[in-house]
């Protein structure tokens, strides 16, 4: 979008403690959230997977945000971040595309794609008659592994079937592209490509910590992580923060539901010493207002924080801002 784009590129890094007010996005918005948990039923296959919808109680028309859940987490681990995506005026849909271990190979994508194209038939007579899902617009996004699917999807690794909603947006939360040696890569695997031959504007966050040892080797390791996503979005509008102070897991609720979940965000990366909080409603309020500046034309609140990360609620340690034009040159 030329108005994101007028004064770009740009790469800054944050001067913590000089803002005196933050951007209202990343603050609740005026949205009531309200979640819908919608079960697969077990007579017919649609929708085809287990979803949590967030969406905004007000009567309006609103775009829509499909979020892919990290690996072997639960979508109710991050209630607290898509209530924040819905109180500013989206429809959320959280699929539990598995329970436990993620399928090999390419069967992972193409479960997310059955729920993207689900979206077109089955999503509005879920949502209340006030309420109108906007499908103009569909932004993907995910964390950890889920973030990895998002960037599948764009890229039309699935196949069957293959996606038939427009893809508007891309954002990706920690990304991770998998490992061989646990076979969780996609075929061929993502980082193969030099270049994402997509030209869907891209936001990538990523996490300082994501790439230190806890256990027996880094949740987003260096050679896997945020940072060869965003590199490889040659043809994209393509933003990048990076939240230096936290980890891999801390967009997670504080205590998410279920033993397995609270252990995977407790205990299986290396996490901040700060408050989740703040990372949370960094996080959601930078995707707002992305989506803001390129589904709406709203850049005001986008344009702003990429010129001044201190108006973030956290401390963002570099800051960048590449327009397609430039990276196609």
């Amino acid at each position: 979008m030329t108005a994101v784009a007028d004064s770009k590129p740009v790469s800054v890094e944050a001067k913590p403690g000089l803002a005196t007010a933050l951007l209202s996005v990343f603050s609740s918005g005026p949205y009531s959230p309200k979640l819908k948990t919608v079960n697969k039923p077990w007579f017919n296959s649609f929708p085809p997977k287990p979803l949590n919808i967030v969406y905004p109680e007000e009567k309006g028309t609103y775009e829509v945000i499909l979020f892919f859940h990290g690996t072997a987490l639960s979508n109710t681990s991050y209630s607290n971040l898509l209530d924040h995506l819905a109180s500013h005026g989206y429809i959320v849909v959280a699929p539990q595309l598995y329970d436990f271990l993620p399928p090999k190979g390419n069967g992972e994508v193409n479960d997310a794609a059955n729920v993207l194209n689900w979206l077109s038939t089955g999503l509005q007579s879920e949502l209340p008659e006030n309420v109108e899902a906007n499908l103009n617009y569909v932004a993907l996004m995910g964390h950890s592994r889920g973030g990895l699917i998002a960037f599948g999807l764009a890229l039309g690794y699935a196949t069957n079937p293959p996606v038939s909603i427009k893809i508007s947006a891309l954002v990706g939360i920690d990304p991770v592209a998998g490992l061989a040696s646990v076979h969780s890569e996609l075929e061929p695997p993502i980082l193969s490509h030099d270049s994402f031959e997509f030209s869907i504007p891209v936001t990538v966050i990523g996490t300082g910590l994501g790439g230190v040892t806890k256990c027996m080797q880094p949740c987003a390791p260096e050679n896997k992580n945020h940072e060869q996503f965003f590199k490889r979005c040659t043809y994209s509008d393509h933003a990048h923060f990076d939240a230096k102070d936290y980890g891999h897991m801390d967009i997670l609720d504080d205590n998410p539901q279920g033993p397995k979940n609270w252990a995977i965000s407790k205990l299986l990366c290396t996490n901040g010493k700060k408050p989740r909080d703040p990372m949370r409603r960094c996080v959601a309020g930078i995707a707002a207002a992305f989506l803001k500046a390129y589904f709406d034309g709203d850049c005001e609140d986008f344009r702003t924080m990429l010129k001044d990360p201190s108006l973030a609620p956290i401390e963002l340690d570099e800051v960048e801002f590449i327009p397609a034009a430039r990276a196609k040159a």
